[in-house]
């Protein structure tokens, strides 16, 4: 099984790059998605609720929204209170990604067909050392005003755009000399030149593991 680890900036295309490589034949795991998961579970609610109260709740299912305001931003307070939700998420959606990896693994080890590619679509991959369950990490490289107009239409404001930005730089190291082997992509050109890129990228990647 090979791992691949997703880099970028938030609007870079890690979502795009993602679907790219799961059409190729690699199975995608996807944060969001469990992150998705931990918010229904009852145990993970009543530690939100404890911390933000019942004004991030709509009806029973936390709202993304709401508690994207709670967090995101560039005061003490807010920070602090990003701070803790990843401490209340990151152990559960870390939990069920190592739950999907090894499932896959078990898998490929009962099958006769040949290495499995797995992609990490995890926002703060790095920040959250996921990086080091990598064996290749894909680098996205997007102009800031491309990503910024991808994200404006999205509907996320300039200030919106920012926190996520700082959210994203803290905790980001710049020494990448204990990263694993890592492959650059322009992701701010047109999506034929990006999928010419990730059709190289997946050869290389099918031709290491044959």
């Amino acid at each position: 099984m090979t791992v691949v680890g997703l880099i970028g900036k938030i609007g870079a295309g890690k979502t795009t790059v993602s679907n790219l490589l799961r059409h190729h034949g690699a199975v995608v795991i996807d944060a969001d998605a469990l992150t998705h998961d931990a918010l229904k579970n009852g145990d993970i609610q009543g530690q939100i609720r404890a911390r933000f109260g019942n004004s991030v709740f709509v009806g029973s299912e936390v709202d993304r929204s709401l508690l994207a305001e709670c967090v995101f931003g560039s005061q003490p307070e807010q920070k602090n209170a990003l701070k803790d939700l990843e401490e209340i998420i990151h152990p559960r959606v870390r939990s069920g990604l190592e739950d999907r990896l090894r499932a896959i693994g078990h898998k490929e080890v009962d099958s006769e067909v040949g290495d499995t590619v797995v992609v990490l679509d995890v926002p703060l991959l790095v920040q959250g050392g996921l990086h080091n369950r990598c064996d290749l990490l894909i680098w996205l490289e997007c102009e800031d005003s491309v990503r910024h107009q991808r994200l404006a239409v999205r509907g996320l404001s300039n200030a919106q755009i920012a926190a996520r930005e700082e959210a994203w730089t803290q905790g980001f190291s710049d020494d990448t000399s204990s990263f694993p082997s890592i492959s650059t992509v322009d992701t701010s050109g047109d999506i034929a030149y990006t999928k010419r890129e990730i059709e190289r990228i997946w050869e290389e990647l099918i031709s290491g593991s044959s």
